[in-house]
């Protein structure tokens, strides 16, 4: 793991340390250009235009910028070391080498300075003074205020130790001193000042480079949490039956609408050891990804309970004994199961507090409520309900088993669909292919809901006798 370089980040992530040691790279490139450049300049006055002689202090100059040049490309190395092989990159670096660089021109001033001026104002004269800024402002890519006030003071401080071994004295307060005096002393504060707004700068760039860097994270988790979302969605369309079931004398169809990318809503049918083709819809309370991870366990248990029992009671006391252990109190699932016999027509329901359940009389043209016989599956440790409910289907009609999101569904006056208008919808294509008159209720909601968002999940089980 890439460590803080220096003082307190506002953010202690991998990713900020990665962006502090790249844009100690581009520091650092910009450091070696900028050497480069005085080192081309001077070998052309020398070589090519003659203007400069080669003497022992230009061969000075030469030797310091190549051995300033050898220390960054070493830097240069450790850096891209700790970004490539994802290491610590030690701390001591960013300080050592804040203070080696930046006491650089110092060494220019005290050193490399002509001799040709009087001693009082060779701190002035000299061209290395203005490397001090130079380094200054570079300093500000490491993105640390205090390593660019760090450098500010260096270079005050070593400025005037410069000062001092070129024969500068300091003013002594309450004695007028000349201009060259106070000059030096006036730079070595400008200096000063400069480390500290570029500290500043630093400051506010590293507010955006963290902002940036949040922004970043954050549409990383979003995007990770959506790919999980998708992967749920398309799991629990997996686990949705892929076709209608074949069941001599009636057509079934199902459908299943999540207001979010999940949901809790889920329907199944599977043939039990009687013969008897079992359906059931379930509604845990909730949606989303947690109410569809329950719904997923408790379509298995249904599963596992109806493989054993072709008694509804029994299996749904095996149900909500398993629901009960896996469902905190605050949650709670309604369920219905329909054992279908296509031999006698008939249909048993027995259904744990979920409703609406409609029949569809077609020679009455009308319908009528079927009750629910027991507590919803989750409330209880013991399941309570009356006997199932047995009825027998006529040619063309229909029982319709749907969650309370069509019932509850709103348009922008916050009015229900309600049961009227989902009786009005089925019979008016109670006509067609049941997947077709689910299809018609859906559209009958979109047409009354106006552009409403849907805010709970829509399933629906249909069955109608056919012969």
């Amino acid at each position: 793991m890439l460590a803080q370089p220096i003082g307190h980040s506002q953010i202690s992530s991998h990713a900020f340390y990665a962006a502090e040691l790249r844009s100690e790279r581009v520091r650092i490139f910009g450091l070696l250009a900028f050497l480069g450049v005085v080192f081309v300049a001077l070998t052309v006055r020398v070589f090519l235009l003659h203007t400069t002689v080669l003497s022992p202090h230009v061969a000075w100059n030469f030797s310091l910028a190549a051995a300033l040049g050898l220390f960054e490309y070493a830097m240069l190395h450790l850096v891209n070391r700790a970004l490539h092989k994802d290491q610590e990159f030690p701390r001591f670096l960013w300080l050592t080498s804040t203070v080696l660089e930046t006491a650089v021109p110092a060494i220019g001033v005290a050193w490399l300075t002509t001799t040709d001026f009087a001693s009082a104002y060779r701190p002035l004269a000299s061209p290395a003074t203005l490397l001090f800024f130079v380094f200054i402002i570079l300093s500000i890519l490491r993105l640390d205020p205090w390593i660019c006030r760090l450098a500010g003071i260096t270079a005050a401080f070593t400025y005037l130790a410069a000062a001092i071994s070129l024969g500068w004295v300091p003013p002594r307060p309450g004695t007028p001193a000349p201009v060259t005096q106070t000059d030096v002393s006036l730079y070595a504060f400008i200096l000063l000042v400069s480390g500290f707004i570029a500290g500043g700068v630093a400051g506010e760039i590293r507010k955006h480079v963290e902002a940036a860097l949040r922004e970043a994270e954050t549409r990383r988790q979003l995007d990770r949490v959506q790919h999980d979302l998708r992967t749920a969605r398309d799991i629990q369309r997996a686990l949705l039956p892929q076709k209608p079931p074949d069941l001599s004398g009636f057509a079934i169809a199902g459908w299943n609408k999540p207001a979010d990318d999940t949901g809790g809503d889920f329907y199944d049918w599977d043939v039990m050891s009687d013969g008897r083709l079992m359906i059931v819809l379930g509604d845990v309370t909730g949606h989303g990804i947690g109410p569809a991870l329950l719904a997923a366990a408790c379509r298995a248990y249904a599963r596992s309970s109806f493989a054993v029992h072709t008694d509804l009671f029994a299996a749904m006391t095996q149900i909500n004994a398993r629901v009960s252990r896996d469902l905190d109190p605050s949650r709670f699932v309604t369920f219905v199961g329909v054992a279908c016999s296509s031999s006698t027509g008939e249909l048993e329901i027995l259904s744990a507090g979920h409703g609406p359940l409609l029949l569809y009389s077609a020679l009455e043209n009308s319908f009528r409520e079927i009750d629910s016989q027991g507590v919803p599956l989750g409330i209880l440790p013991d399941f309570v309900s009356q006997p199932s409910t047995k009825i027998r289907l006529e040619r063309d009609d229909i029982l319709l088993l749907i969650t309370d999101g069509f019932v509850e569904f709103e348009n922008p006056a916050q009015e229900e669909f309600g049961k009227q208008r989902l009786e009005d919808a089925v019979r008016s294509s109670r006509s067609l292919l049941p997947d077709q008159t689910i299809k018609g209720l859906y559209d009958a909601i979109l047409a009354f809901s106006n552009g409403t968002k849907q805010q709970d999940d829509l399933t629906a089980v249909l069955i109608k006798r056919i012969e």
